[in-house]
This record gives structure tokens, sequence and C-alpha cells, in this order.
């Protein structure tokens, strides 16, 4: 078979994947509650989430590229998604299928222009990491580039033949899916799919440039790198192209590997709870972040120990920069007023922060769901992950429907960028809950949101003293202002008008007054109908009456509009 009639078998798999399921999501969640068979549509939904968690597992091993993304995703989400679900697509963290050395020594020499044996002095053919878009091979630098980096061990990373054509098919099939779910009134209504996908495209597209990626890290090594317990491997910019990367090797234990982290004397839940303030730094303080915070991508770092009791035992090392995002001062200023209320539990606060977010219209009216948030609070607020799994699901159930009637009565849209900030916080959740199953987000939420109102205060002393200077130059304004007012009073310069209060006014009383003709005309025309069979004259002369209460309320309107009232 050819290239091209792969790339439309592929296309055709993913697409039909997705037509299957969206429908039966259409049929037992949408159709079936429709018409209030509810039961029907619970009974097996456990059954069919695992059997197409499976198969999505099955499909995204076999073609790779931005699928197995996808999946790595959702696998991370334990803190929301079933685990019926995670436990199917975990193993995509790991078992993505490696690319025989041959192929991609070819691939590295096209990008070098040179043998590898000149290149390094060795490149191990056993890939240490295999991921979606490229695979990474240890290395040893020759002597001359050695001493010129100071480095020796490298890792290497190399694109996988044919990305490029791989992920263009993959996006193609993601903006016709994307096509279909925007033809949904309830996603079209909140989510603008096609720009959604547009904006996993772009991230996408920039992940396979390395020298983009080799940027990202020394940004990111800029901002946090030798900060707050947090390392970022060199590049070897000599040995660093497109489409192959050359990085330190920094190569130590996975933050999920539970068993080895305790091996290492490290407690899993005090690592939960710095990687949790590591990635609020990168949101709220620097705006510059990681987007694609799973376990592959961060290490553990034991450090050397040493008698500085206030040293630390290890750090965090950040790999795979391809995924960065950036949060703009004024959604980082709604993300700050987001983090301030969910921290003391106020749910009007919580909805003015979605509201700057931006991911609220300015036309919803949320007092439905600031008193939702309020009761969400109220019962679970407080509450860590280990606490959650123990609510009776009654309880989840009832309030998921009360709750999610309000939202659907919302108009929600997703700002732009928004979406590597719900992945990002998404991972880290699911993350932290991994490590540890009694991490309680509040209590990361907590500490991190009393600095930010410190530093809130002291914006708003700030604020307060230049309303002062405003409110002082007014006062100095007011006396002129007031005499010149007195005058225009006493000239019958003023007067006071309300046109659209007087119209509004005249509206509702033509509307009670047609509300009543037409009850006075139902009330006579059925009269009429019961005494016809008694007393005809009697019973016809009320159905004849009848007419003109049925006149006014049917011509009332246009007589209006035409006297232009």
């Amino acid at each position: 078979m050819t290239d091209d009639a792969l790339m439309r078998a592929r296309y055709r798999r993913i697409t039909r994947f997705a037509a299957r399921y969206l429908v039966q999501a259409w049929w037992y969640e949408l159709f079936l509650p429709r018409f209030g068979l509810e039961r029907v549509s619970a009974r097996g939904r456990t059954r069919r989430m695992q059997i197409i968690a499976r198969r999505f597992h099955a499909l995204a091993i076999d073609l790779g590229g931005l699928m197995i993304k996808v999946g790595q995703f959702m696998s991370s989400r334990l803190d929301v998604l079933p685990p019926v679900i995670t436990k199917e697509l975990e193993g995509l963290q790991d078992e993505v299928p490696s690319v025989p050395f041959a192929q991609m020594r070819v691939r590295a020499e096209e990008e070098l222009g040179m043998p590898l044996e000149r290149a390094f002095a060795m490149v191990d053919e056993r890939p240490l990491a295999a991921a979606s878009l490229g695979q990474a091979h240890r290395a040893i630098l020759t002597d001359d580039l050695a001493e010129d980096t100071g480095l020796r061990e490298v890792v290497v990373k190399i694109q996988r033949p044919g990305i490029d054509r791989i992920v263009d098919v993959d996006l193609r099939a993601l903006r016709k899916v994307g096509g279909w779910l925007s033809r949904v009134a309830l996603v079209r209504d909140r989510v603008d799919m096609p720009a959604l996908v547009e904006e996993f495209a772009a991230t996408s597209l920039e992940e396979i440039d390395y020298l983009h990626e080799a940027s990202n890290s020394e940004r990111f090594a800029d901002d946090f790198g030798g900060e707050g317990g947090v390392a970022v491997p060199e590049v070897v910019w000599e040995r660093t192209t497109r489409r192959l990367l050359t990085l330190q090797d920094v190569t130590a234990i996975k933050i999920n590997d539970v068993d080895a982290l305790r091996a290492a004397g490290i407690d899993p839940s005090e690592v939960a709870a710095r990687f949790a303030a590591v990635m609020f730094d990168q949101l709220f303080d620097d705006g510059f972040f990681h987007a694609d915070p799973h376990p592959g991508n961060v290490f553990v770092t034991p450090l050397p120990t040493t008698t500085d009791a206030d040293s630390p035992a290890w750090k965090f090392t950040f790999i795979d920069f391809g995924m960065m995002g950036e949060v703009p001062p004024n959604l980082r200023r709604g993300l700050r007023r987001v983090l301030i209320a969910a921290a003391s539990r106020n749910g009007k606060g919580l909805v003015d922060g979605i509201r700057d977010i931006g991911v609220l219209l300015p036309s919803a009216d949320t007092v439905q769901l600031e008193r939702a948030m309020t009761q969400l609070f109220s019962r679970f607020g407080g509450m860590g992950f280990a606490e959650l799994q123990e609510v009776d699901p009654r309880e989840f159930r009832a309030f998921a429907v009360e709750f999610g009637d309000v939202v659907r009565a919302l108009p929600f849209q997703l700002p732009e960028n928004f979406l590597l900030i719900v992945r990002a916080m998404s991972l880290t959740s699911g993350m932290c809950s991994a490590l540890d199953p009694a991490f309680n987000i509040w209590d990361a939420v907590e500490p991190y949101a009393q600095r930010l109102i410190r530093e809130e205060s002291g914006n708003t002393v700030q604020a307060f003293a230049r309303e002062a200077v405003s409110v002082a130059a007014l006062t100095a304004r007011l006396p002129r202002r007031l005499d010149s007012l007195i005058s225009r009073v006493e000239e019958g310069g003023v007067s006071a008008q309300v046109p659209r209060v007087e119209r509004r006014l005249r509206d509702l009383e033509r509307m009670i007054r047609r509300v009543v003709s037409s009850v006075l005309f139902t009330g006579l025309l059925l009269g009429g109908i019961l005494l016809q069979a008694e007393q005809a004259f009697f019973g016809t002369l009320l159905m004849v009456v009848s007419i003109a209460p049925l006149s006014h309320a049917l011509l009332a309107g246009v007589i209006a509009r035409r006297n232009g009232a």
C-alpha cells in the first residue's frame, strides 16, 4: 500500500471511530434521558465506557501520532474521569511502540549532515523512551564537544520518520470531528470547537519543531532553573536541528514511581504538595508554564546530602518543552481571582473570576450559578480526592443534575490559550492524586491564595490612593459644577427624561389589558356554548358579544404600533 493510501486509511479509521461513539453517546446520554429513560441510559454505562476506552487504547497504540497524546491526557484525569477509563488508558504513558534504530539513524544523519559516528562518540541503539512524536536515545559526546560544552552524557531526541504527514492527517481528522461537534447545540453554544481545534493544531505544529522546543527550554531555565527546586537540562546547540534535539542527560526517578521515591527516602505526599506549588508558580506568577507535565516529562532528582538542614533533599527536573503555554496579564489576574475565591469558598467571587477570565459571556445571568457554587462549597468544599470518593454516588448524581441544568442555561465559551491552562491543571491534579490518594487540593491552594491575597492587598492600597486623588480632584471641582447645575435649573434648562421607563410601563399596561380581554373572550365564548343548548338566544348573544374582547386582544398591538405608542 502506498503512503497516500495509508494516510487515507488512517484518516478514515479516526473519523469512523469518533462517529461511532459520538452517535452512541448521543443515543444514551441525550436522546434516552429526554424521554424519561434515564435508568435505561445508566444501565451498562460503566461497561460501555470500558469498551470505548479499551478500543481507543488499541487505536492509539496502533496509529501513534496525536492519538497517543489524546489518550495520555485522558489517562491522567484521575480526579475527574472514572477509574474504568483511566485504568484502560494509563499504559499509553509507556507503551508507545519504538521505531527500529536503522530508520532513526537515517533520520538523524539527514538532519546532522554527517554519519552518527562522527557526530557522537556513541549512540545507544536501544531507545531510552519512545514518545508519540519522537524517540530518545542515550549518547556520549565526542571529546572536543564535551570539552566545549562541559557535558559528556546526553540524550538525543530524534523525530519519527514521516511524523509531519501523520500530524497533518490527524489534525484534518480532528477538524472533521470538531465540525461535527459544532453542529450540536449543546456544544456549539458553549465552545467554539473549530477555534479549539486550531489552537491544538498550532500547539502540535510547534511541538514538532525542536528548535522551538530548545528555545522554550532555555527560557524556562531562565525563569525557574535553580529556584524552588526546579532544574532544566542544558541544550547542546551544536547537535540540535529542527528534527533532532540533543540535551543533557538528566534521567532520574519518574515522578509517579512511588516505590522508587520511597526507596530513595522521598515522601510521595511531599512530592505532590510541592509539585502543585511549582505549577501554581508557573501559572499565576510568571505566566510561562509547562503545558504537558505528564509522568514521562517530570523527574524527581535526589540531591547530595549536606549538613544544611534547610537545603532540599531533591528537586524536580522538567523535560520536553515542546508544549508550553503563556498566560496574558489580564487572564492571569482573572485566574488569581478564581484561586482566591476558591480558597475562601466564595461562590460569588468564583463566578466573578470566571467572568473576568472570559469563560462566561458578559450577558450571562449568574444568580443561579452563584447559588449553585455556594451550595457546592458548602457540601464539598475542603474535601480531598479520597474523601470525595467516599461520598454517596447518589448524592453526587443529584447535585450533578441540578448543577448541570444551571450550567447548560448559561452562555459559556473557552477563551484563547485556555485549552493549555486546563490541560496543565488537569494533569497536575491527576498527578498529585496518583502520588497521594489523600491529597487535598484545598491544602495546596490555601497558602498560595493567602500570599496572593497579601499581594492583592498591597495593590488595593495603591488603587485606593489613586482613587483618593481622583475623589479629591472631583471634590475640588464640585462647587463650580453645583453652581452651574443650580443656574440651569433656575433657567429651566434641566429636565428629567425617562422615556424608556414610561414606554415600558405603557407596554406592560397594554399587555395586561390584552390578557384580560383574552380571558374575557374565553369565558364569554364557553358560557355561550354551554347555554345555547337550553337558552339559544342568550347563548348566541354571549358568543356574539365575545367578539369584542377578541378583537381588542388581537388588534390592540397593531393599533399601538401604528399610533407610534
